[in-house]
């Protein structure tokens, strides 16, 4: 029999809600409620593409020419998108992860990121995904057990459908807390930033997508009492859509409409990449922590029902 590209499969369950995680890269392959499917993942005998449902880590996002400098020490990290020129998406998407499964609604993956070329910090790592009535939470907790100060970024990179019908997201509604956006190279590196005000990026009171092409960095998020902040995308006609909840510790999103891939998936779901840090930050610093030996760093977020 041959293994499944993602390795061991575990399904949870809970009322309505389904999710499978798998053992490559600790990745949430998918997710329904009642049969309605709310994110765009793969299938069991595929290999995972474009990111899907993968964990992003030591760094979310892009690192330009894998280049970067951490306390006078020059390192080059493996360039995972050679096309761009850049170190891609983190180190863990493509291991195998331990996975424990105590209960039937809950799965914790374990995984021990050693020392490497580029990135000479050693981490240990876990992802616990959880469904309950609120939909699926995602709780990721990076610890230090190096001898050495550790710079550190987390991200994730489900793709939302607010319906599961095969269609595009143009008529979908989204909304987007946030005040500010980076603009991007073609290279998807940060050139500046921007106020979203009075452009087309500005997602606060929610709009239809129409046409707009998203791969684009957000940040200053508008959030409520709890210090959670919330993206929806609702199909209209349905009254269907899907909430992002993400806690204060991821202070941006990267939305990306898919518009670079291929035919059959080019804007039939909505990437929403809960990021503790900005594209290409090992290189400029921004937003990232530093973990000292034996400190650890906690974000959650929540995949839920947005209907109507």
């Amino acid at each position: 029999t041959a293994v499944p590209p993602s390795g061991d499969q575990v399904e949870l369950r809970h009322g309505d809600w389904r999710a499978v995680v798998t053992e490559v890269g600790a990745t949430l392959r998918r997710l329904q409620h009642g049969g309605r499917r709310l994110i765009a993942g793969f299938d069991r005998d595929e290999q995972a593409s474009a990111g899907r449902g993968q964990v992003l880590l030591p760094w979310p996002n892009r690192v330009g020419d894998g280049r970067w400098t951490w306390r006078g020490r020059e390192l080059q990290l493996p360039l995972t998108e050679p096309a761009r020129g850049n170190a891609s998406h983190g180190l863990l998407r493509w291991v195998p992860w331990q996975l424990d499964q105590a209960f039937p609604d809950q799965v914790r993956a374990r995984v021990r990121l050693r020392p490497q070329t580029g990135y000479p910090f050693a981490l240990d790592v876990k992802v616990t995904y959880a469904l309950s009535s609120r939909g699926l939470t995602t709780t990721t907790t990076a610890t230090n057990v190096g001898a050495d100060a550790a710079p550190y970024g987390h991200g994730m990179h489900p793709y939302l459908l607010a319906n599961d019908d095969g269609g595009q997201v143009d008529g979908w509604e989204l909304t987007v807390p946030a005040a500010t956006y980076l603009q991007v190279d073609e290279r998807g590196l940060p050139t500046g930033s921007v106020p979203v005000g009075g452009s087309a990026l500005d997602l606060r009171d929610g709009r239809p997508l129409g046409d707009t092409v998203l791969d684009t960095p957000f940040t200053d998020l508008a959030r409520d009492h709890d210090g959670t902040a919330t993206v929806r995308v609702r199909d209209p006609e349905t009254g269907r859509g899907v909430a992002l909840v993400v806690d204060e510790r991821y202070r941006w999103l990267q939305l990306f409409t898919g518009d670079t891939l291929g035919p059959d998936v080019r804007r039939r779901a909505l990437a929403v990449e809960p990021m503790t840090c900005p594209p290409d930050a090992l290189r400029s610093g921004t937003d990232v922590v530093v973990l000292e030996p034996g400190e650890s760093h906690t974000a959650r977020w929540r995949l839920s029902l947005a209907d109507d």
